[in-house]
């Protein structure tokens, strides 16, 4: 089968940095689909693990943690897919990736596809639906008010993948005021459009921009990059006894500023529940037929901004060198081999 891979983690401009590759078509054991896949997205965790992972000698690294396809194979353990049904996915990172035209998946993690979609439409949605989700729901709990707080959050990154989504989600299934940050007009319009009730400008003072809104502190902050950046802020702006959450990696985190204000730090990663096996790892697959209900019921969209086409070493590489560009709004998404 065709794939995309390589051998030597580094920079995006190397001519092996990504290539066109053939490997055998794996077989669906246990809880496993095998996948024919349509289509895959890009997402920051692509890059990252393609400047700094080295896969086994004499192996190829393939990467993709977003995907959308038709079953061709189910396990003997499977339940809730039949071969034919289409399938929309991010998948676990201790396994190979989707850049490729036959992939494994355990069923519990994957849902069924948006009837409304297109392939790639539906392709833009599952990791950072994920991620925006359990953040959401399971780590900062926002559907508990935090006493005295304003009903509001701030999204840090409202424009980018996981920011889009949260945006959409926040206003679907709660009554918080939103509150998300842009600093360039299109990912602003693209922030209000997706349903922020207010935008600031992460280059600029948050404390004081949010605080100039009139609605008061904050109970919940989501940050989806530079964390480190914004943290004197954050820790400025925040309720007492609020909730901070955070995606990225930041080098050092100074957390003793929240200490005073009894705010508790919330990290989240997509990838934990299929790390570790949780007993909960079915969670998954059940939040993602709940996206794909709200999306064909009208109430959240795709975060899709950009299409391309086939899906080959060359066309990712394009993929990779926008993602690390940091000007990337939505997702980006590969359709077909």
């Amino acid at each position: 089968m065709k794939a995309i891979g390589y051998k030597t983690p580094g920079p995006i401009d190397r001519t092996e940095a990504l290539q066109d590759i053939e490997l055998p078509r794996p077989r669906a054991a246990g809880h496993d689909l095998l996948v024919e896949v349509e289509a895959v997205s890009v997402n920051p965790v692509d890059t990252k693990v393609r400047s700094s992972a080295t896969p086994p000698e004499g192996e190829w690294k393939v990467l993709g943690w977003d995907a959308v396809g038709r079953v061709v194979e189910t396990g003997p353990d499977v339940t809730g897919f039949a071969v034919g049904d289409e399938a929309y996915y991010a998948g676990s990172i201790t396994r190979p990736g989707a850049n490729s035209q036959f992939h494994l998946v355990d069923a519990r993690i994957a849902g069924h596809k948006p009837k409304s979609l297109s392939n790639a439409e539906a392709a833009a949605l599952p990791l950072t639906a994920i991620t925006a989700w359990e953040m959401l729901f399971d780590r900062l709990d926002v559907r508990r008010p935090v006493p005295g707080a304003a009903n509001a959050i701030l999204i840090i990154g409202g424009a980018g993948g996981v920011g889009s989504i949260a945006i959409q989600l926040a206003r679907a299934l709660t009554d918080l005021t939103v509150i998300a940050t842009a600093s360039r007009p299109e990912t602003r319009d693209w922030a209000l459009g997706l349903g922020a009730h207010h935008v600031v400008d992460h280059h600029g003072d948050l404390a004081a921009q949010v605080e100039a809104l009139g609605i008061g502190a904050p109970g919940f902050v989501f940050s989806t990059n530079n964390s480190d950046r914004h943290l004197a802020g954050v820790q400025a702006l925040i309720a007492p006894q609020g909730r901070f959450g955070l995606i990225d990696d930041p080098r050092t985190l100074d957390a003793l500023g929240f200490k005073r204000k009894a705010a508790s730090i919330h990290w989240e990663l997509m990838f934990t529940r299929p790390i570790f096996g949780t007993p909960d790892l079915g969670e998954q697959g059940k939040l993602l037929d709940e996206v794909a209900r709200l999306v064909d019921a009208g109430r959240i969209r795709t975060t899709l901004t950009q299409t391309l086409s086939p899906i080959t070493a060359e066309t990712l590489k394009k993929a990779h060198a926008l993602i690390e560009s940091n000007t990337a709004r939505g997702k980006i998404v590969l359709e077909g081999f």
